[in-house]
Parts: C-alpha cells; sequence; structure tokens
C-alpha cells in the first residue's frame, strides 16, 4: 500500500465527512481489496475528533457476502454527530444509497475488561438495552451502486446518520425469527423483512462486532452502541417525507427525510 495515497486519501475523505460535502470517487485500489478499504476507513476515522458512540456491522446479509465473494461482514466506528434520536430530520443527496432497519444493542462498558472469547452464551451479559433503530446509508462521493464491499466499508461504513428508537431493558427473545417492516407513513409503501436477514441473527452479528472490537484492541470508557445490520435490505429512498420502522417485540423508530 502506498502512504502517500492512503494518507492523502483519508484526508479528503475525513474532510468531506466533517464537512458533510461530496468529493470524487477515491481510487478503486481501496474498493477492490477488503483489507484496503478497512486500512482507509481505519485511517480516516483516526482524523475524526468527534467521540465515538458506538460500532456498526455492514455487509451482514449471506447473499450479498457471497456475491460479492466475501467471506464476513465488516465493521466501522460511529461517531456522535451522526447519531439521532427517532423522529428527527435527515437530509440526503443524490449518492444515498437507501434507508434501513436494524436491531441495535447498548453493551456494558465492562465488556472492555473482558479476558474470555465472546460467544454466543456469554454474550448477552454485556448487553445492558436493546432498540430498534434506523440507518441511512451513502457515500461521501459521487458515486452510486456496490460493486464490492470495500465501497462501502471505505466511505466510514457508508454511514450517514442513525436514528434509534425507545431502548428497552434487554431480555432473551427470538431474535432469529422477529417480524419487521418499513414504510412510507404518507403513500403507505411498505418493504417487510425479517432478523434472520442479519448475519444468521442479531445476536450473532453482535458477537462478531465484539471480537473484532477485541482484535483491534479498541477500548472505549463507556457503554457503547453495536448496530447490527439491515433486516430489510437496503431500501431505496423514492419519495421523501416520513418513514417509521417496526421490529416485532422492540417497538418502533422513524424519521423525516429531506
Amino acid at each position: 500500500m502506498n502512504r502517500t495515497l492512503l494518507e492523502k486519501t483519508s484526508k479528503k475523505l475525513a474532510n468531506a465527512f466533517i464537512k458533510n460535502k461530496i468529493i470524487s470517487p477515491i481510487p478503486d485500489l481501496f474498493n477492490k481489496n477488503i483489507k484496503n478499504s478497512i486500512l482507509l476507513r481505519k485511517t480516516c476515522e483516526l482524523k475524526i475528533n468527534e467521540p465515538v458512540i458506538g460500532f456498526k456491522a455492514g455487509g451482514t446479509a449471506i447473499p450479498v457476502l457471497k456475491k460479492l465473494g466475501e467471506k464476513e461482514p465488516f465493521i466501522a466506528s460511529i461517531f456522535k454527530n451522526n447519531f439521532l434520536k427517532s423522529g428527527k430530520t435527515v437530509k440526503i443527496n443524490k449518492y444515498t444509497l437507501g434507508i434501513e432497519l436494524e436491531v441495535c444493542y447498548l453493551i456494558k462498558k465492562k465488556f472492555f475488561k473482558n479476558k474470555n472469547k465472546i460467544n454466543l452464551k456469554n454474550v448477552s451479559r454485556f448487553i445492558s438495552h436493546m432498540a430498534p433503530c434506523i440507518e441511512i446509508v451513502g457515500y461521501r462521493q459521487k458515486k452510486k451502486g456496490i460493486k464490492y464491499l470495500g465501497d462501502i466499508c471505505s466511505d466510514f461504513g457508508a454511514n450517514v446518520k442513525f436514528l434509534i428508537g425507545s431502548k428497552k431493558k434487554f431480555k432473551k427473545i427470538n431474535f432469529a425469527n422477529l417480524k419487521t417492516k418499513i414504510f412510507h407513513k404518507k403513500s403507505g409503501e411498505v418493504v417487510n423483512g425479517n432478523t434472520n436477514m442479519v448475519y444468521i441473527n442479531p445476536l450473532n452479528s453482535l458477537k462478531f462486532v465484539l471480537r473484532k472490537i477485541k482484535q483491534d484492541k479498541i477500548v472505549l470508557n463507556k457503554n457503547f452502541y453495536v448496530f447490527t445490520g439491515s433486516t430489510v435490505g437496503v431500501v431505496p429512498i423514492k419519495k421523501k417525507g416520513f418513514y417509521k420502522g417496526i421490529i416485532q417485540s422492540l417497538g418502533s423508530v422513524e424519521t423525516k427525510i429531506i
């Protein structure tokens, strides 16, 4: 990897993130190879001074991973300025990819003191609360579509905004089979989904993210959120206005798109 090109590209992309502007597409070498994409994402994130409030899993639909020739999802940091309460307004542009509906978990900071390997049997002990959330996904570049998983990974995980619904104290429910839907409130256009679309299930996705956090030696001094991936895929935003998402047993979340 050319360090000069990496530094130059990360500066341009981080500046676009900070100033909320759109730049020309970055060199394709940062997208074709997922290792290069991850390196660029991490380099960009180091240039952002906003507090990190959590992490997302991206590319969690197994059929999509297979189509793109990848073996696993990726993670990306979520910054405070991209985190909103349900009902808030989000402005989009023509490079916005769409809207997603996800399960998110609030994780106790004691996780960072854990020395044991994270698995499906012990992951629940670190969860404080759970909630439905909406993610608006898109580029800070003048490009559309997804050709490589690295396209979205390299660009800050393609996260534009996260909106969180009311949190509930965590309890064990069947996260492998919860019905979900997101719809445009005025037109009634609806897309149905299920939590089993998310890397087997949201808890399995959570386990993946927490393992990656450990692997990357990330430590925060506070509780943090994990956004586990879309239960409805990436839904194109055909109309502006209010969108509402509902996840069975968790509740609802909404946003106004302008």
